[in-house]
């Protein structure tokens, strides 16, 4: 197979909005950094929504991006959080896929954080292949050609190939 057909990781990131600062954001942080080791950075809104009572510049919530090693090991741990099941319908059509976990005492070697309680976060993982530099870069950018974009079946096969079984429609056969 060709070396630049390969797919590999690009970035996890990890979030948790808690849709208003104060103790349930810290709360968040200490979490964050005790499941990856980095520090998380807050998000901020950008817009205006009365109903929700957010203003722009209000801090509501921290993620956290991991890439290379760290990212592939820290995924690893995380799917072992949901028992190596994922659902067909968290893929998109570019092949990322991305999953919640309801309660961190979920992920194996991670006790119980009295200071932090209860709460869950979301996971997105986005791939790629070798040769995707050349949409982000400053000089030429270009797109992907289409030979070489990642589908959905591809993301798929990717995490089938970690080991983790991926829940199919109902009525569809497995390859």
């Amino acid at each position: 197979m060709n070396v630049m057909k390969n797919i590999e990781i690009e970035k996890i990131s990890l979030n948790i909005g808690t849709g208003k600062p104060g103790p349930e954001l810290e709360k968040a942080k200490i979490l964050l950094e005790r499941i990856t080791g980095a520090k998380p950075c807050e998000t901020i809104t950008k817009k205006r929504l009365p109903s929700w009572n957010l203003r722009p510049g209000l801090v509501i919530g921290c993620k956290v991006t991991l890439r290379g090693k760290k990212a592939e090991e820290v995924l690893k741990t995380l799917l072992k959080a949901k028992d190596n099941k994922i659902s067909y319908r968290a893929f998109d059509k570019k092949g990322n896929f991305s999953f919640g976990i309801k309660e961190y005492l979920d992920v194996p070697n991670l006790n119980y954080i009295p200071e932090v309680g209860i709460i869950g976060f979301e996971v997105a993982v986005s791939l790629q292949r070798k040769g995707f530099r050349i949409k982000r870069r400053v000089l030429q950018p270009r797109k992907i050609p289409a030979r070489h974009d990642i589908a959905k079946q591809d993301g798929m096969n990717y995490v089938k190939s970690l080991g983790v079984n991926v829940l199919e429609k109902e009525g569809a056969e497995e390859e």
